[in-house]
């Protein structure tokens, strides 16, 4: 009984937060989900259809794929730890609600604790997404053809998916691939995820919602990447990507197909507003096939901690950073209001921690701190109000941790 009570709780809180978006819609976007009653899951192995919840302090061993059923939620604890065996994934029809806290985060992680060791979320046909102070580690596992797995995939017009103050590392495609869906990912960090390809954040076909205030370090492709689809021009993907902290993407994939720090193409839209990139291949792309007659952006700051870099793929190509923070050829130009370096040590957002990476192999790790040292050009330099509709978006300082509490908490 104790067990269901906790259950309950949270799912009152999930109800509660869901309810306060109609007044502060960056929270999350919840308001309509009902999130089905579930019960307590006992410790030890678990394999095939699965509901109910993972509970706090126990462990489960994942033998083989993990189905949880349309009309059914797998939902977790905080402290609830998952060990994750022979490739195995988690396909989600229903709704996955994986409910961490800051102080006892819910754990994902393969048994070989190594990049590539297991298949991730895959959610097609969910109903929805939840995932909150949840660390999900060492996924990309290959799948029947040999091809690595994304991390979570959707594909799905209008499905809610929220994703917060989580932690997503070795990753070996795309680290989120969100294909229609409805998303709020907030405060999250993602680092050295992609093998040779995948992007940090991946939108396409219709997804709209808000990207903001997340950390994304050494990822294959691009950070944050907007489209719709190449097919059926509308819905449109639009997105607001601002105060997002993104450094050292885009280089595992060479010359040929340059990662950027954010890109928007293929009829998308993006407002794209207060982010730091640093090190980054290419830093803003808006690929001329992308809406950017209705795509905005300013108040972002490029910096380069070196001149010039040699191409992973091709050591006869000597890659300009500086030159590539608005790539040649697309229609994104500087801004007024950016704060663009034109030498190393000019406009440093000086972070409290840096090893100066500029590309790195899938799995390096990630001993920075990006928080800002007092005297950074990025407080004080961002855009509280680039969006009318949101008011509530937007930050009067640029990056993922800011002044006003309402940053990144890792």
């Amino acid at each position: 009984m104790k067990t269901k009570y906790i259950f309950f709780i949270l799912t009152g809180i999930l109800w509660i937060t869901g309810v306060s978006s109609c007044k502060k819609a960056e929270l999350t976007t919840f308001a309509k989900v009902k999130i089905p009653t579930s019960s307590p899951i006992a410790a030890g192995n678990i394999s095939g259809f699965v509901k109910g919840t993972l509970l706090t302090g126990q462990t489960y061993t994942v033998t083989a794929d993990i189905t949880v059923k349309k009309g059914d939620t797998l939902s977790a604890q905080p402290g609830a730890i998952v060990v994750v065996k022979n490739n195995a994934q988690f396909n989600i029809q229903g709704v996955l609600n994986l409910l961490g806290s800051q102080d006892s985060p819910v754990f994902f992680n393969s048994d070989a604790n190594t990049p590539g060791t297991w298949g991730g979320f895959q959610a097609d046909s969910a109903e929805a997404i939840i995932i909150k102070w949840t660390h999900v580690d060492n996924t990309g596992g290959p799948d029947a053809s040999g091809s690595a797995r994304r991390t979570l995939v959707v594909n799905k017009v209008g499905v809610p998916v929220d994703i917060e103050d989580s932690w997503f590392t070795n990753g070996q495609d795309d680290l989120m691939g969100l294909f229609g869906a409805k998303v709020t990912i907030l405060r999250n960090t993602i680092s050295s995820s992609g093998s040779t390809d995948g992007e940090g954040i991946n939108l396409k076909s219709g997804a709209t919602g808000v990207v903001a205030y997340n950390v994304i370090f050494s990822q294959a492709g691009s950070g944050v990447k907007l489209e719709t689809s190449t097919t059926v021009p509308f819905p449109q993907t639009e997105v607001d990507v601002y105060n997002n902290t993104i450094v050292s993407v885009g280089w595992r994939r060479g010359s040929a197909e340059p990662g950027r720090g954010t890109s928007v193409g293929v009829n998308a839209i993006g407002h794209i507003y207060n982010n730091i990139y640093v090190n980054c291949y290419h830093g803003i792309e808006l690929f001329n096939d992308a809406d950017n007659v209705h795509t905005t952006h300013g108040n972002n700051l490029f910096y380069a901690s070196v001149d010039n870099f040699t191409d992973l793929r091709d050591p006869t190509i000597q890659i300009n950073l500086r030159n590539n923070f608005y790539p040649a050829g697309a229609s994104g130009t500087p801004q007024p209001t950016d704060l663009i370096s034109t030498k190393v040590g000019n406009l440093d957002p000086l972070f409290v921690k840096f090893d100066g990476t500029v590309a790195a192999p899938n799995g390096y790790p990630n001993t920075n701190d990006f928080h800002l040292q007092s005297g950074s050009p990025a407080f004080g330099a961002g855009n509280p109000g680039f969006d009318s509709k949101h008011p509530e978006y937007g930050n009067q300082d640029m990056g993922a941790y800011t002044t006003d509490g309402k940053g990144n908490k890792h």
